[in-house]
């Protein structure tokens, strides 16, 4: 509870859904939701018409907007181990919150790969957002974000810039990791909050263990209030109101909100 609202970020969800369980048909509106696959596959679709399957190391990028319905369900194959991912709420700027939804997938192929050390190097980091050792990702979302999943097979060490006065953390998944001049290795699970302070461009990252993997994201800072109610992430108590009111009318975005219905939600 302690990084709630870690401005702009609202929420990192490491998932694990076991079979029979699943996000059946539920509404957003006022921020983006991006779904990353580390092991299976899950499906989605949504009341603006988009459907289609995530599968391992792909990511799902969807701003809500103004609203819409969606459901994810993740596919369980015979025999094969459950479905696991992350899932990460990022808040929209407050121009942004009223805007017609958009959608991003990129299948494990399209995302950019640098290699910091040459591609024979013990180091790799998928480029999901922004920038990372002259590569970018074709991903464009509202609101300055970046996220990069780094993979070390070997111990050794790389710096990764970031825009200064934005807020990064680290959330590891496997192995351990050093961060700075720090001599005590994070170990995984652990989500560790960057500092910040002027001068800053970017951290300094030490595998501590071969077999080392971890997430870095970074965000620029909004100076705006977080108001949340569910899915719904607005700036007040009054905005909060009336997107209950237009849910409940089927208004301002939620037009489908009680004639859609998924197919993979209801199955």
């Amino acid at each position: 509870m302690s990084l709630r609202n870690l401005t702009p970020f609202l929420m990192l969800d490491h998932f694990h859904v076991s079979e029979g369980a699943g996000f059946p048909d539920h509404p957003h509106r006022g921020q983006a939701t991006v779904t990353y696959m580390l092991q299976g596959s899950s499906q989605h679709e949504d009341s603006a018409g988009h459907k289609g399957t995530i599968e391992t190391g792909g990511v799902q990028w969807m701003c809500a907007g103004k609203g819409i319905i969606h459901a994810e369900m993740p596919v369980h194959a015979h025999g094969a181990p459950d479905p696991r991912g992350l899932q990460l709420w990022v808040d929209l700027p407050q121009q942004y919150k009223m805007v017609d939804p958009t959608y991003q997938e990129l299948g494990p192929e399209q995302i950019p790969v640098a290699y910091p050390e040459g591609s024979d190097g013990p180091v790799k980091i998928k480029v999901i957002s922004g920038k990372s050792h002259g590569l970018e990702s074709p991903v464009r979302p509202l609101g300055g974000c970046w996220f990069f999943h780094m993979i070390f097979n070997k111990k050794s060490t790389i710096f990764q810039d970031i825009p200064a006065k934005w807020t990064s953390f680290i959330y590891i998944l496997k192995g351990s990791l050093l961060v700075g001049d720090d001599t005590l290795a994070q170990e995984a699970f652990h989500t560790l909050v960057l500092s910040s302070e002027e001068g800053q461009s970017g951290v300094r990252l030490t595998a501590g263990e071969d077999e080392t993997e971890f997430i870095l994201v970074a965000g620029e800072p909004l100076d705006q209030p977080v108001f949340q109610y569910g899915p719904f992430v607005m700036t007040n108590r009054e905005e909060i109101q009336k997107t209950l009111l237009d849910y409940q009318m089927g208004l301002n975005g939620f037009e489908k909100a009680h004639s859609w219905k998924s197919e993979i939600g209801n199955r």
